[in-house]
Order: C-alpha cells, then structure tokens, then sequence
C-alpha cells in the first residue's frame, strides 16, 4: 500500500468533532460519520450483493448552487461515461450504475452528500466535490471510512495530502496557471502592469490567487493591486474601479463562473479593454451567459482541448456534441475521467479476484490501490498518479473566449 504523507491529520479530527467551521459561516458543520450497527453491517457486503444489477460509483457534485454551473457539466460527462462504458460491457461484463448526490455549493451539503454516498448507498468510491473549498470538508470522510476519491475539479493546493484515499484528475493550480500569464505575454508582450481579483472565501481561489500573483513577480511584471470578494457577491463596481484608475495592463480573476463572470462584466462596463485571465473556476460555457459579449477574448488555461486526438476523447467528444449541440468542456472530461479511471480499476481487480466476491470494505481498500498503480488513456491524454495521489498529466492547453456576434453564446478557441 502506497504511503502519503498527512499534512491534514489536525483539520480531519476537528471536521469529525464539528469544529471547523464553514467559510461565510458562523455555524460549524456537523457530520455523523460513524455508521449505525445495521449500516456497519450492510457496509461489509460485497457491492452487488445489495444491488445485483450493478456496482454502484458515487457522483458527488454541485448540482444546485452558484457552483451548479460547474457541477452541471459534470454531471453530464459522468453520465456519458456511464453510458459508453457501460456498452463496452462495464467491468468484465457487470455494468455500473452511477449514484448521483448533490452537494449544493457549501461544506455542510457536501458533508451530508459524501456520508450518504459512503454509507446509505454504499459506493465502491466517489468522483467529487465539485469545489476544492468542499474537499476539505467532505474529502476527510472518505479517508476515515477508507474510501477512495477521485477529485474531478479540486485544484487547490494540498488536496490529494488530505488522506491515503484521496486523489485527483484534475491538475494543481500551480501547473496550470503559469501558463495562462505565459500565453497573455505573448499576445501583448507590453504588458507591465497586473491587478489581480480573487473570492476570499473560496479554498480554491485563494490558492490560486496565490500560484498567479508568484507568477507576475517571477516575470518581473507589477502586481498594482490585489482586490477580494465573495463567491456570493453581485456587485464589484467598487473592486472595478480601484483596479481601473490604476490602469493595469493585464487582469487576473480566480473565482467561480457566476461571480468571475460578473466581474468581466462589470469590468468591461467601466470602461477596461485590457486582457483578462480567468482562473479554472470560470472555464465553463456556463459563464457566456453571465458575461455575455464581454466574456470576449478571456484566456483560459485548459487541462482538456476537445481536438485531442485519441480514440477515447473522438468517442467522448462526439457522444458528448450529440447530447448536448457543443464541444465539450473541461469539466465535462474530467468527470468522465472519474469515472473512467475507476472502471478501468475495477476491471483490473475483477481479472485477479471477482468483484463481486470482495467484502466492501476490502474492495474500496484494493481499488485505490489499484488507482495509483495504473496508467489510462482518457479524454484529458494520459494520467498517471504519484504515491500521493496526484495526478500526473502531459498535455496542457491554453484557449480564448470567442462570443458570437449577438454575445449570447459562444466558444473556447484553443491558442497553438
């Protein structure tokens, strides 16, 4: 069994006794992780026993929220996975069945989410949250129950530290956004001066913020301001307009789709025609109709492109443009990944000893050890993990909103 080291042991204790609590919030969340006799014993069943059509894989993600514009994205790739996975004949012939619950935009509904999946409906492991502000609420759950997780969108810093089970799809913060501010100095290699806007009360953003504003220091560009705000925030006029009269080159916003986007807006409203950069929690076409016309020409550094060009993506890319009537998002593919990886897994083990043979508790033990141990061809390119469970991924991308002229909708343009 591979080692991690626990940075997050302290964080754990107090999430188990209710003593951390939620940004924003004054109340703590609680969680009642120690499952009742009649669960515990329910729990030592094999998979298929308690449904023996199908291995059940949690979906934990926003499906509800300001964070649903993300979770929703994700809830349709994972679902495409479940369907074509599925018709390649699941694992060795035993299909999956997906169990879908919400976790809404807080730590609490996510807590709530994770100790439903984990011992109501008994998943094998979970794909989720959707925000890395929920994985460091949520994520230790999982690790005491000895669940894995694959994180299909937490970036933040220290999420696969959090435990043993604990792993994630979705590349950090600091390999990604470098290469946004890289891309932007191509375009306009006069940039000089930078403000920077990020949500105070996320996990994510605030990590992020962090990777970006090390980023404009090391290229030696001026970092003239650093504005805050709440996820739940609407009106950034006053953010705005600091960082305007101090006629900064370049903009960089970490935050979510619905507050990020409101910020361009009212960005360009004021009159600031400069690049943006937006962070990972706006890479979604679930901004365009926040933003509108003024998403235009927002770069976005991307850890999926739908012009990857593997068998895997082809069939993703066209099942997903059939279902939906546009290219795929990064979201999209993450999720499916998730899934995919876990499946891939499972089959694995399924060739050594049946799944179905294996004491619940046994299997989640051996599939995220087998997590770790593989290597998978997925619409994001091939991923491995290291001992940690941190992804290992070798393609990156960089991509800039194009609005349609009525700027009610529009697409990523990936940079060469």
């Amino acid at each position: 069994m591979h080692q991690k080291s626990f940075l997050f042991p302290l964080f754990a204790t107090l999430t188990a006794l209710g003593l951390v609590t939620a940004c924003g919030s004054n109340n703590a969340p609680t969680a009642n992780t120690s499952p009742s006799p009649k669960t515990a014993a329910n729990n030592t069943a094999s998979p298929t026993e308690n449904n023996t059509s199908a291995i059940p894989i949690g979906i934990g993600v926003s499906q509800t929220s300001n964070v649903a514009l993300l979770g929703q994205e994700q809830v349709s790739g994972a679902k495409i996975a479940e369907e074509m996975l599925n018709t390649q004949g699941g694992v060795n012939g035993t299909p999956i069945k997906l169990v879908f619950q919400d976790t809404a935009g807080d730590e609490q509904s996510a807590i709530n989410a994770f100790n439903t999946l984990i011992t109501q409906d008994k998943v094998v492991g979970i794909v989720g949250p959707s925000s890395s502000q929920q994985a460091f609420a949520a994520d230790p759950i999982a690790e005491r129950n000895k669940v894995p997780v694959l994180a299909p969108s937490n970036t933040a810093k220290g999420i696969p530290q959090i435990g043993e089970y604990i792993s994630r799809v979705s590349s950090p913060v600091s390999i990604v956004a470098p290469i946004a501010v890289a891309e932007a100095l191509k375009i306009n290699p006069q940039i000089k001066k930078v403000a920077v806007f990020f949500a105070q009360n996320d996990a994510y953003s605030k990590s992020e913020t962090e990777i970006f504003q090390k980023t404009v220091k090391d290229k030696k560009l001026g970092l003239v301001t650093v504005q805050k705000f709440q996820t739940t925030d609407t009106d950034f006029q006053s953010q705005a307009t600091n960082a305007i009269n101090l006629k900064p080159d370049l903009i960089i916003i970490s935050g979510l789709a619905a507050d990020g986007g409101n910020v361009i807006k009212q960005l360009r409203e004021l009159g600031y025609k400069g690049l943006i950069i937006g962070g990972n929690g706006l890479n979604t076409s679930n901004m365009f109709p926040v933003c509108q016309k003024n998403c235009d020409g927002v770069i976005i550094a991307q850890s999926y492109s739908p012009d990857l060009n593997n068998p895997i993506n082809q069939k993703f890319r066209a099942a997903y443009k059939a279902k939906n009537q546009k290219e795929p998002p990064q979201f999209a593919a993450q999720a499916f990944t998730g899934v995919q990886v876990f499946v891939e897994s499972l089959n694995a083990i399924d060739k050594q000893t049946k799944v179905s043979s294996l004491p619940l508790p046994e299997l989640r033990t051996k599939l995220n050890e087998q997590i770790l141990k593989g290597t998978y061809e997925t619409p994001i390119g091939e991923i491995s993990f290291d001992p940690e469970g941190e992804v290992k991924q070798k393609q990156f991308f960089v991509a800039q909103i194009k609005m349609n002229p009525d700027g009610k909708d529009g697409k990523f343009v990936f940079l060469k």
